[in-house]
């Protein structure tokens, strides 16, 4: 498998140096972005006017593929605003109290229910869940809303996404495309997904802690975030107490007649997501009627133009930074032609087999360039798009140093995943920005190290057990 890089190849690997320099800084990329998408539709098309409608086309990409990610995040907002001025929200999360009684137990006990639940129906539906009901808690209790935020993306899109043990979507890719079983590849991983886990969230936590000690933590809440409101917000519409208890107990029974319906009727991903939504619409409704009453109809408007208000100001930076690393995978070829040479499978998943066949073959060496190829791959924000090439770098890798293939594919899924499915890239990681009403840049720029020093460690282990 032999790939020959073009400046469109190099241009965009210089695009993605900077930009990553730049969030280090913890400075803005969104221009840089937008460079970048010109640059790349000058190189491809060779027209000023293609080029340029090809930023705006760009957008309407990005726009396409996160819709269903604004629209849940929306809609969950609305209806937790009404919770939270009637203050159903707050009878609501009375007997969780008693368990998350400390910001500690608040951060693992929401990572760890985080985790179970993003088993078993991936970790976008389990954001909405679980934030709509534990993040009031979480703030009570002292937890900021970026820990809380933290402890959803590191949990849900990076430990259960990457093991992916019950819903196995990730190992069968990564099998099919090394040529092994599935149950080997979950073998495979299970040291690593373990390692990786405890040693990134050890690692965010003990980070977070001494900040907050040090006076140095940055909540990074968003404007009307659900950070600031939940936390802030008094009831503002007296509801008599027999009917607040009633309906606290009513909203966590349908949430958890959705999960039965999940498993009844066998619901994932973006299916998940729906009937999370439209159960979140049927409360937000039912609730707004009841507070409001003669009101009832105008007041459930207003909550949801403000949910949608909500949403796009947290997706607006993010629609061209998106837009951008969408350009990496299939939007490349949908907006700019075919200027990629024959054979290319997106620049990206190029550049990703030019460095696998760039370097000696051994097992720490294939470890390491497992690890850097599959973190490569990842950034294109998906996660999955690359670790089929991973699987068939970790087959061709394995078949030169004589094994360790499961090793090899699993941890190239690892590091896909852990990057590009949700905990560094900031638009993968929106859903739980959003949900805790925290800016996706911080919380990247707070999982960076933790992450990146997870995935070190990782890929030492790796190399022993290789």
């Amino acid at each position: 498998m032999d790939i020959q890089l073009t400046s469109l190849h190099w241009v965009y690997l210089a695009f993605i140096v900077f930009i990553l320099g730049l969030l280090v800084r913890k400075r803005d990329t969104t221009l840089i972005c937008v460079a970048g998408i010109f640059t790349l539709g000058i190189i491809a098309t060779e027209s000023l006017s293609g080029s340029v409608s090809g930023i705006f086309n760009s957008f309407i990409y990005a726009t396409k593929e996160l819709i269903g990610t604004i629209f849940i995040i929306s809609i969950i907002v609305a209806m937790s605003r009404v919770l939270i001025i009637t203050g159903i929200n707050e009878t609501m999360v009375k007997p969780i109290t008693g368990f998350l009684r400390t910001p500690t137990l608040a951060f693992w006990g929401i990572g760890i229910i985080m985790m179970v639940t993003s088993l078993f129906f991936w970790p976008s539906p389990a954001v909405a869940l679980i934030g709509a009901v534990l993040l009031p808690v979480a703030l009570r209790v002292g937890l900021p809303a970026l820990g809380a935020a933290i402890a959803m993306n590191l949990f849900g899109h990076g430990i259960a996404l990457s093991g992916d043990y019950i819903i196995q979507g990730a190992p069968k890719l990564t099998a099919d495309a090394a040529g092994l079983q599935v149950s080997k590849v979950m073998e495979g991983s299970v040291p690593l997904v373990i390692v990786m886990g405890l040693v990134t969230t050890i690692v965010a936590f003990w980070m977070m802690r001494r900040d907050m000690k040090n006076g140095k933590w940055n909540n990074g809440l968003v404007e009307g975030g659900a950070g600031t409101a939940v936390g802030e917000s008094t009831a503002t519409v007296k509801l008599p107490e027999s009917m607040k208890r009633a309906l606290a107990i009513a909203i966590p029974v349908l949430f958890a007649i959705d999960v039965v319906a999940m498993f009844r009727f066998d619901l994932q991903g973006g299916d998940a997501t729906a009937l999370i939504g439209g159960t979140a619409v049927f409360i937000l409704a039912c609730v707004t009627l009841i507070a409001h009453r003669n009101k009832g109809l105008e007041e459930t408007t207003a909550h949801l133009i403000e949910g949608f208000q909500f949403g796009f100001r947290v997706f607006g930076p993010v629609i061209p930074i998106a837009a951008f690393f969408y350009l990496g995978d299939s939007a490349f070829k949908d907006l700019f032609g075919n200027g990629l040479p024959d054979g290319s499978h997106g620049i990206v998943n190029d550049l990703g087999v030019a460095l696998a066949n760039a370097v000696p073959m051994n097992g720490a060496v294939a470890s390491a360039t497992l690890s850097v190829t599959g973190a490569i791959t990842g950034l294109d924000g998906s996660g999955f798009s690359g670790i089929s090439l991973v699987g068939s770098i970790a087959h061709m890798f394995s078949t030169a140093i004589g094994g360790g293939a499961a090793t090899l594919t699993a941890l190239g899924q690892v590091a896909a995943i852990w990057v590009g499915g949700g905990t560094l890239i900031p638009w993968a990681l929106i859903p739980a920005a959003a949900i805790c009403g925290v800016s996706p840049f911080e919380l990247a720029r707070r999982n960076l190290k933790p992450v990146l020093f997870g995935l070190a460690v990782t890929t030492v282990v790796a190399m022993f057990i290789v």
